[in-house]
Formats: C-alpha cells, structure tokens, sequence
C-alpha cells in the first residue's frame, strides 16, 4: 500500500505545484518543465522522509504467521458476495476488502481460497473496467507460485498497485481511495478478530497502535476528494474508529484493542454487508 499512498501524495502536491506554475506565463514550456522535473524529485524525497510507510495487507497478516495464530474459516468476506455489489463505490471498496482476504489467505497457503478469492476479485475488477489486469497470466503465476510466500506477495503487491494506477490514471481518485480504505479496514478486522490469545503476543498492541498513523494519513489524503458523496460516506463511517484512536495515546491496553475491534467490526459489517 505504501505505493498507493505515496501515488496519491505524489498526485496533490503535484497538482499543487503545477497549479502554482500555470500562472507563470513568461516561463517558457521547455523551462517549465525542467523546473516540474526538480520539484517531483524534491517532493519524492520529501515522501520518503516524512511519510509513514503503510503496511500492505499482507505485511499486517504476516505478523499473525509469526505470532503463530491459525487459520480461521469463515473469517474472511465470503466470494458469493461479489453478486451483492452492484455501484462501483461498493465494487471498489470491496475489491480492497477482497485484496485483504487474498493476502490472507495466501500466506496460509489455503490453495483453492487464492483461487477463490482470485475469482471473486477478477469479477469486481472486470465490473470495473479492469480485466486487463486480473488476466489469465496473473492466474498462472500464482499457481506456478503457490509454494512461495514471498514471490506471491511480490505478484499480488504489484496487482494492485496497477489497480490504482489504473483508477488514478482515469481520473477515479476516489474509487482508488476507497479501494486502499477497504483494504485498510479488512487488514484491520482479519488482525484484531484471529483470536484473543494474539493480544498477548509481544509487540501485537505496537502493529495497532501504528496503524493509527496510517489511519490518520488516509484521512488527510482523503480530504481533498470528499466532495465525492461515496467517499464521503466512507468516510463517515470511520469516525467512530477516529474518536477511539484519538481517545487512545502512546500504549494499548487490552480493553482499547477490544473497543477497537468492535468498531473496527461494525465499519466491516456496513461495507461487506
């Protein structure tokens, strides 16, 4: 995700800068644009520097590998749900949803659920005007890849960073960020509902607490976009996971991690529904 993110950023202050340089008629175009060249640079490393790196879906649920928690059935948003999804801000934000529970099972190694959950995301996608992307040879390296985890990671990190790229590129900002905001919150629902015995797990409060950076970064990149009524409306409904992040300082404690979970789990039954 961290790639989606910096994409996003990388977009605003880049239509800032340029906003800014529009008005500068005398510059001449060849000027212009070896001065925008110099400020995406200046601005890349400014990401690097200040921006906190999202953990990916992926990156979140292998923690729960090394914390040795199992596989749950029935856990993850059932594929036949796809066919409940009929506007693309549902059909985006699930396919998030969706890019969570591929991840999770993946790194489980649950076979014919990649195939599923592969499936069910092909279908959003294709809903989407996407289907060059969740194709047949996309199909085929995670079958010829189902024994290694850090390969199919790879596959599916670059899957989706073509997701946004592709939404970004046609001008569907917001539709890209609702995709990131239902993989955030499914990454967030599958970590704090594997099991109770996880929050015992050393360093298990420390990953939830730095997802609240992350919360608070899609806030504020989300801002600019919502004058879009869907996201908007997804927005919202993350307010009552913001007013428990703000409630909450620099340490967990068991009762904030289950007062997170619950709201974490309400904002999940509203988008899957």
């Amino acid at each position: 995700m961290k790639k989606i993110f910096n994409g996003v950023i990388l977009l605003l202050l880049i239509i800032s800068f340029i906003s800014f340089n529009s008005c500068k008629n005398r510059v001449s175009e060849k000027q212009q644009k070896e001065v925008e060249k110099e400020q995406k640079g200046i601005i890349e490393e400014k990401i690097q520097e200040n921006v906190y790196p999202i953990p990916s879906s992926a990156e979140v649920i292998r923690m729960l590998t090394d914390f040795e928690v199992g596989y749950q059935i029935g856990l993850t948003n059932p594929v036949e749900n796809t066919k409940k999804y009929f506007s693309s801000a549902t059909r985006a934000i699930n396919l998030g949803v969706y890019g969570a529970d591929l991840s999770y099972v993946t790194l489980y190694n649950i076979q014919q659920e990649v195939i599923n959950y592969l499936n069910a995301i092909r279908s959003l996608s294709n809903e989407l005007n996407m289907s060059k992307i969740y194709n047949e040879e996309l199909y085929d390296k995670i079958k010829l890849n189902f024994d290694n985890k850090d390969e199919l990671v790879k596959i599916l990190t670059t899957a989706f960073d073509d997701t946004y790229a592709y939404l970004s590129d046609n001008d569907q900002q917001p539709l890209a960020l609702l995709v990131v905001g239902g993989a955030w919150v499914e990454g967030m629902y599958l970590t704090t509902h594997v099991s109770e015995a996880a929050y015992q797990a050393a360093n298990f409060s420390k990953v939830l607490l730095e997802q609240k950076e992350s919360f608070e970064l899609y806030f504020q990149i989300a801002a600019p976009f919502t004058t879009d009524p869907s996201l908007s409306d997804f927005v919202d409904k993350l307010e009552p996971v913001r007013k428990i992040y703000e409630g909450i300082g620099t340490s967990l404690t068991e009762e904030n991690i289950k007062n997170l979970s619950k709201v974490i789990n309400d904002v999940r039954t509203q988008i899957v529904q």
